[in-house]
């Protein structure tokens, strides 16, 4: 039995619903609610079950009339009709109120209650009775034994060899004939059992004895008309060679090679990035009485005349998506077999179906996990379904600007993300704002650590690096490395004394919750406004390391959880981010435990459009991703654009 049925507009007017007297309609409400902010506005999906506590929702998008059918239930009851029963109510629901809802009149009462009830208890009894109805055995004239003939029996028994197998030379043909003669010789045993089988036998033979012997005199004329064209062949290149002047092998195979002996392997030219080789020569440089900041190695340093300017907010990532005048005029590019599919009717699944395929392939190449392709395609299908099209608008076209919409709407955040003011309200209750990273292993975790730290200090922020990672050797030197650049480049007689940047360690081999919990403590006591949680690599698999980021996480409760992943990653990024989720809410004891809240995604600039990574992580958390990585020094950090991002997906 539904507990709860309900028919809603694109702008959330309840035209009617259906309440079960045993349930609330308040958790019905708040179940209908999470269903509309968590699928039908993230385009997550078409008719599929979605689950919210104790109670399952399956819903029905009708686009001709934009309106959404909700059928809720207990999620312990399997209700089988529930699908075809969401059908029936929308075919019958548009039918008796098509006039009244093409005329706009929503404030008119829908007295649905009869019909309603009516094909609840239809579908009901079709369900009991398929449930009741006893398995019997299939038939002798459904199997598939009874579509066999005598004919193909006889070929199996003779062991029928392919066409392919049949070549000139004679004894082959001998073999066959005797083949066929020992066919011959086993239907007339079966002669004494039934007369007519015999003729048919009789009959197939024969057609297949004289179907090999034209086979072969078939192929035998084909050989001798091939052997006379290459003897012609032949002959043409003969006279050609003859009539031309001779030319030496080395001018016909190979380019000829330059003057002057065997030339070497070319210098590679690097990209010094507007520096000299001088500036890079370190081999004169001695490290003894150098001060700190002639030490530092120049691929971390940013340009100093960025240096003080990095106040503020990040400013946005840039993506080179421009399409070319060229490309829109001419017929190419993954939409141009479908532009001669004009609208002018109501769009169905066989429409929108090979453009979606074409479509799917196109963002598996773009680095989108092929399992969130495939989702985004269904969503867009149910969501185009029944759409009526106008007289110039073509399919393709439609089914672009939907995807884009959705994309769109899908990397945008659904909540306020704005760190730096975060920051001010937790230091004006007297507590350090806390951030812990997680990931993954070699993804950057440590250097984007570094980069949040620059752009922190340029806002004028003390910043205290907690180096919890007790598990790889090197990570606290190299985190203390980053201390001493970072302290080199904003010194404490630029912030009133004030040390910028210090790193919290106690060694290796420690307990990572235990390092985290008193290095929040020792910052509260020395007033730093942010602490930097810096955690272990590790694999989504390995369950111990897992065990300790999640105990790490539900003892300090950080303000914000940042997962770092890398842009370069596809299907796996699902299956870090799914796993990760799934360990932090089954190792918390609390009831609401705390999970991702946001996504570092670095190496973006290594991978030109294929921007699939961003789509597949924000689609599989539901979480924004914060920063994008795009370089090496501390200055290349930059916000999310979701508009290019998707220009660049969608080119």
């Amino acid at each position: 039995m539904l507990d709860f049925f309900a028919v809603i507009t694109k702008g959330g007017l309840v035209l009617w619903y259906f309440q079960d007297v045993a349930q609330q309609l308040k958790t019905s409400i708040d179940a209908i609610n999470a269903l509309i902010r968590n699928v039908v506005l993230q385009e997550r999906g078409g008719t599929g079950l979605y689950v919210h506590g104790n109670l399952a929702l399956k819903h029905q998008l009708d686009n001709e009339f934009e309106l959404l059918f909700v059928a809720v239930y207990q999620n312990i009851l399997q209700l089988s009709y529930v699908d075809k029963f969401l059908s029936d109510i929308q075919r019958e629901f548009r039918e008796r109120y098509k006039d009244q809802l093409r005329q706009g009149l929503y404030y008119k009462s829908f007295d649905f209650v009869r019909d309603y009830e009516q094909i609840l208890r239809i579908a009901e009894l079709e369900s009991k009775m398929v449930k009741e109805e006893p398995k019997k055995p299939r038939t002798f004239q459904e199997s598939s034994k009874s579509m066999k003939t005598v004919n193909s029996m006889i070929k199996q028994r003779g062991g029928e060899q392919p066409k392919k197998a049949i070549k000139k030379k004679e004894g082959k043909g001998k073999k066959r004939d005797n083949e066929c003669n020992n066919n011959s010789k086993g239907s007339q045993v079966e002669e004494e059992e039934d007369e007519e089988e015999e003729d048919i036998n009789n009959v197939t033979i024969s057609d297949d004895v004289e179907e090999i012997a034209n086979n072969d005199a078939t192929e035998e004329n084909s050989n001798k008309l091939d052997e006379e064209e290459i003897i012609r062949r032949n002959r043409e290149k003969l006279f050609n060679k003859r009539g031309t002047p001779k030319a030496s092998k080395l001018d016909k195979t190979k380019s000829p090679k330059p003057k002057g002996g065997k030339k070497g392997k070319e210098a590679t030219i690097w990209d010094l990035d507007g520096r000299d080789s001088k500036s890079l020569d370190y081999s004169s440089k001695t490290g003894g009485g150098d001060s700190v900041k002639s030490s530092l190695r120049p691929d971390f340093l940013p340009d100093q005349s960025q240096i003080g300017k990095f106040s503020g907010n990040i400013r946005g990532m840039e993506i080179s998506a421009e399409k070319d005048s060229a490309d829109k005029k001419s017929s190419g590019g993954m939409f141009s077999m479908f532009r001669g599919l004009v609208g002018r009717k109501t769009l169905t699944e066989a429409d929108v179906e090979p453009v979606l395929e074409k479509l799917k392939d196109h963002l598996i190449g773009k680095n989108v996990a092929s399992e969130i392709a495939n989702k985004l395609c269904q969503s867009i299908g149910k969501k185009l379904e029944g759409k009526v099209l106008g007289t110039f608008d073509g399919v393709a076209s439609t089914v672009r600007a939907t995807l884009t919409e959705a994309l769109v709407q899908l990397l945008t955040p659904k909540r306020r993300l704005d760190i730096l003011r975060d920051v001010v309200e937790a230091k004006t209750s007297g507590r350090p704002y806390t951030v812990a990273f997680c990931g993954v292993n070699g993804v950057g975790k440590s250097t984007n650590l570094a980069k949040i730290t620059f752009w922190l200090i340029e806002n004028n922020f003390r910043v205290l690096i907690a180096a919890c990672d007790t598990f790889r050797a090197g990570a606290v030197e190299q985190l203390r490395t980053h201390m001493h650049h970072l302290n080199a480049l904003h010194p404490p007689e630029k912030h009133g004394g004030n040390t910028m940047v210090e790193l919290f360690e106690q060694g290796y081999g420690k307990d990572a919750a235990e390092i985290a919990r008193h290095a929040i403590e020792y910052s509260r006591k020395n007033h730093f406004d942010v602490v930097l949680i810096d955690t272990a690599g590790r694999m989504q698999d390995n369950e111990p390391l897992m065990r300790a980021l999640a105990k790490l996480i539900m003892v300090n409760e950080p303000d914000l959880t940042l997962f770092v992943g890398e842009a370069l990653v596809g299907n796996e990024a699902v299956d870090q981010l799914v796993k990760f989720n799934r360990a932090l809410a089954n190792q918390s004891t609390t009831q609401s435990p705390q999970i991702i809240d946001g996504i570092l995604l670095t190496k973006f600039d290594t991978i030109d459009d294929k921007v699939g990574a961003a789509i597949s992580m924000t689609y599989i958390t539901g979480q924004p991703i914060v920063f994008v990585g795009t370089g090496q020094t501390y200055t290349d950090l930059r916000k999310l654009d979701a508009k290019a991002v998707v220009e660049a997906l969608m080119k």
